[in-house]
């Protein structure tokens, strides 16, 4: 989630602000310019739902068992029912004890059981519409919306089921580094049970990552092969696992200091159980990783470079598909392609103007600028690093409160390690705080952390994620996360530590966030130029490096990520853009009624939601305080 993710993450800081030391933050009277609004005159797609059918449809034998309910009900059994169908995730948010589930099986990801989960999710999508929204309170109607779009999405989607990258550099599209993350990261070991169902589920690496390879194939026979030049990226990390004896994976020194810090079990226990892992990492881990490391190699040996997916037969559908996934509007890609361009020149505006009160030199690029505020404004390294974010995010928790009357119990702590930069969200059951990772080798630009601070923890990821599992919601809209409103959230959570004055006195932390800004907007440009445009890989890099000012290995980096991921990096600018023009809306709608708190009690207190719908909320709140 985090804008400076390299290779480990992408799917969410040491000045003290003049604000942590009591000086009162102004309450928002107007949003700063933000270039052109994003709402389009005529809607591509017209919000007339379909009728209301008297008669049950033919629902297939997957789905009988939801005919008849209430709607409440129906809610609440058709989305357990679909989640129940990826027991990871079921891990991942805590969940299997409340829900009595076992908790040692992986997620099936065979080309069957996904097949199956379509049909499901085109049987309820088919379900719900034969209730009649009319008749539902509001916020029944809300879930309603929030559920058809999720559903209608998903059946978009189904015609481009191969069209994607399954194996990737990339934690979050990267079943491979996915599998990698959740031993050693997320599977909780807080007793015997917990260490044992581990192990249970490291015996099914092998079965899991040749399900993958199945899926790599399919794909290959419709001409859906991962770049030859980005195959190696992949590489470097399977080929890790599977060459590596299993005491020096991830998913032996993971399980290690879990079950070391276990109360309860004798030594002779956690020995056997630790045997007994290294035993499944040898006979299941590392042959899946070996079978995976054939599969990319050979693909590798017939890969062609062409980046974007226009080179699919279907391609210029599916990127659209992918747009419309990811910003949760209706917008093409020569429309946000000009959004981008035009944001950018706002930006370079707002932020050379910054450069010209600090005396930088206005005949200098971007890029040169950028390097002086690097070493005007120093580093940190080491544990320094995670002290100042810890900081950072306490200070900004402290200030929130001019802002927000709706905010997390859950704690969000800050985690030392090698790879960070990025947001992990606590479990429903409360049983893992939310979690900052930062990272510590190396060294951070100190001018570029105040806003990844605000963006991954407070007021952005923690604030909006951590709220939500929270709230007395039906768990669908617990659960559900997309892309524009939770990026646009983040992104509208640094805009906002801007506006309540957290970057005041701090000049270099301004240009931090400017530039985080400025490197969204280029992304508009450059995901729309690789995949609609025919951009090639260099030509990406070259425009993001002369309008961001970014060094060059996080430049490349970020380009690849939007070749293996097309739309997802649209979202951000577009989320925060929509989110600034509907509180525009209430500002001018309401005058001195519009109150900042309520206005993020609206969009932080209904989870997250497509902005189509979060609009039609906060028009209703509007019109309820209108009276």
């Amino acid at each position: 989630m985090s804008y400076r993710h390299t290779v480990v993450a992408t799917t969410i800081i040491t000045l003290i602000l003049v604000s942590a030391c009591g000086t009162p933050l102004p309450a928002v009277t107007s949003v700063p310019p933000t270039g052109t609004p994003i709402a389009r005159t005529t809607p591509a797609v017209s919000n007339t739902r379909p009728a209301v059918s008297n008669t049950q449809p033919a629902v297939p034998d997957i789905a009988a068992d939801l005919q008849g309910l209430d709607i409440d009900a129906f809610f609440e059994a058709s989305y357990k029912k679909l989640l129940l169908r990826d027991p990871e995730t079921i891990t991942q948010v805590g969940l299997n004890k409340a829900w009595g589930v076992s908790n040692d099986q992986l997620t099936d990801i065979s080309d069957e059981y996904i097949r199956e989960t379509q049909r499901l999710e085109a049987a309820i999508l088919g379900l719900l519409r034969t209730y009649d929204r009319a008749t539902l309170t509001p916020e029944q109607r809300v879930t309603y919306d929030v559920y058809e779009w999720y559903l209608d999405d998903r059946t978009r989607g189904i015609p481009f089921m191969y069209d994607d990258y399954p194996v990737s550099f990339l934690i979050t599209t990267g079943i491979n580094e996915q599998l990698v993350q959740f031993f050693a990261d997320i599977h909780p070991v807080t007793d015997k049970q917990d260490a044992q169902d581990y192990v249970t589920r490291l015996a099914q690496v092998d079965t899991k990552l040749d399900q993958l390879v199945d899926g790599l194939q399919r794909r290959e026979k419709a001409g859906v092969v991962m770049p030859k030049f980005l195959i190696p990226w992949v590489l470097y990390g399977v080929s890790n696992i599977a060459e590596s004896d299993a005491r020096s994976t991830p998913f032996y020194t993971g399980f290690k200091a879990k079950i070391d810090a276990v109360s309860g079990l004798s030594a002779e226990e956690k020995e056997a159980l630790v045997q007994a892992a290294e035993k499944e990492i040898d006979d299941s881990v590392r042959p899946g990783f070996q079978t995976l490391a054939q599969a990319l190699e050979y693909q590798q040996s017939i890969a062609a470079d062409d980046e974007g997916v226009w080179k699919l037969s279907d391609g210029a559908e599916y990127y659209a598909y992918t747009l419309r996934h990811h910003t949760t509007l209706d917008l093409t890609a020569d429309e946000i392609h000009e959004l981008g361009l035009r944001e950018l020149d706002r930006i370079d505006a707002e932020i050379r103007a910054i450069f010209n009160e600090l005396g930088y030199p206005e005949d200098a690029d971007l890029p040169q600028l950028i390097g002086r505020v690097v070493e005007d404004s120093g580093t940190y390294s080491g544990a320094d690093v995670a002290a100042a974010y810890d900081r950072l995010i306490t200070a900004a928790g402290e200030n929130a409160g001019v802002a927000f009357d709706l905010r997390p119990k859950a704690d969000v702590i800050v985690k030392a390690g090698p790879a960070g930069d990025y947001y992990n969200p606590p479990t429903i059951d409360g049983s893992r705080p939310g979690i900052f990772y930062a990272k510590v080798t190396g060294s951070e630009e100190r001018f570029a952390m105040p806003t990844l601070a605000y963006h991954e923890a407070v007021p952005g990821h923690h604030f909006q994620i951590a709220i939500a599992q929270e709230l007395p919601l039906p768990t669908l809209r617990k659960g559900m996360q997309f892309t524009a409103y939770v990026e646009g959230w983040a992104l509208y959570a640094e805009r906002l530590a801007y506006e309540l004055g957290f970057y005041e006195g701090d000049p270099y932390g301004n240009i931090g966030r400017l530039q985080a800004e400025a490197f969204r907007a280029a992304r508009l440009v450059v995901d729309t130029g690789i995949h609609a445009k025919k951009w090639s890989y260099g030509q990406a890099v070259d425009f993001m490096l002369e309008n961001t000012g970014l060094p060059r290995e996080m430049v490349e980096t970020e380009v690849a990520r939007y070749i293996v991921w097309p739309g997802q990096a649209t979202a951000y600018e577009i989320g925060m853009l929509k989110i600034l023009e509907i509180r525009q809306k209430a500002m001018d709608a309401l005058g001195d009624r519009f109150d900042l708190k309520e206005f993020h009690n609206v969009v932080l207190g209904n989870g997250s939601m497509p902005l189509e719908v979060l609009e039609r909320v906060v028009d209703d709140w509007i019109e309820a305080k209108q009276g």
